[in-house]
């Protein structure tokens, strides 16, 4: 076993303990933890340290003031308790031990609380409300997040057109109460324009006309088809434009009337904060109707999950 699997099994066993009710964890000593491991204490102590960057029991003392620190902000449990849930045996050994990491008393901070999280080489933090959070094998740029929040609104637009098929025509035609356009918007127009959206600047990227007699009382059918089409079209533009790092380069939208000048840029943050709004009153009329399955469609916990959903 290497130094990095030890490593993670410590962490995984503060985990368990930090998830216990009540929480546990914070009563056990350094020659406890390196038993439960099955180590002597000197050989646990400098496998964890080696990964770490801190010994074991720095690490989970500070791991339990980051958890009392959350506890003072989301509970009214006294300072004593949550000093003793903390593996501390008085308050005053409390008070330093979170001055030090926080540079002010526990009784001033949880007036006027700051970052819960103590800078730690690691980068091993309790993560709310119970479990811990470990540092990311792959960092997500700014560049990534927008590609896959494109990613999210052309998956989640094909979902809303999937479970539209449970509605009848009435129910896909009737009127929602707050419109984004001029027209009168129902699940069948927003939908339709959700796909056209793709399909308009899939157009003007490339100076041809779009056919907005597509978007006239279009099927279920129509729009699976046109988004089959558009999507991918639409997509290959945001990830070679992202790719290439040219979010500031400019293209003329000849369909304008005048014509226009927009950046890359410019043109996804628009199909997005439109899209947005749209996609957010297909979801309230589709609960409305009681196809709920997708919920908000919230992007954070699909970006989240990797785009496996």
């Amino acid at each position: 076993m290497t130094a990095a699997d030890t490593f993670a099994d410590f962490v995984d066993h503060l985990a368990e303990a930090l998830e216990q009710d009540p929480p546990g964890g914070s009563a056990m000593t350094g020659e406890d933890w390196a038993s439960r491991l099955h180590f002597s204490r000197f050989h646990f102590d400098r496998m964890i340290r080696s990964v770490a960057g801190e010994p074991p029991q720095a690490l989970r003392r500070r791991i339990l003031l980051e958890r009392a620190a959350y506890r003072m902000i989301t509970t009214s449990a006294p300072l004593l308790d949550i000093a003793v849930d903390a593996g501390y045996g008085s308050h005053e050994a409390f008070t330093r031990a979170f001055t030090r990491a926080y540079g002010v008393a526990p009784a001033a901070w949880r007036r006027k609380p700051g970052h819960i999280q103590i800078a730690a080489p690691s980068d091993v933090h309790f993560h709310p409300p119970g479990g811990l959070r470990l540092p990311v094998r792959d960092k997500v740029t700014s560049m990534d997040l927008l590609t896959k929040m494109v990613e999210h609104h052309i998956w989640l637009t094909g979902e809303m057109v999937r479970v539209s098929q449970r509605l009848t025509d009435e129910q896909l035609d009737q009127r929602i109460g707050v419109d984004v356009d001029e027209d009168e918007q129902s699940i069948r127009r927003l939908l339709s324009r959700l796909i056209g959206q793709l399909g308009m600047w899939n157009a003007a990227m490339v100076t041809r006309d779009y056919d907005w007699s597509a978007e006239e009382h279009e099927s279920l059918t129509s729009m699976r088809e046109r988004l089959a089409a558009e999507a991918p079209t639409y997509l290959t533009h945001v990830r070679e434009v992202v790719a290439a790092n040219r979010l500031d380069d400019t293209f003329v939208d000849a369909l304008c009337e005048p014509a226009e000048v927009f950046t890359y840029g410019g043109m996804i943050a628009h199909v997005l904060t439109f899209a947005a709004h749209r996609r957010t009153l297909v979801a309230l009329a589709l609960a409305s109707h009681g196809v709920d399955e997708l919920g908000w469609g919230d992007p954070m916990l699909w970006v989240a999950a990797g785009s496996s959903s």
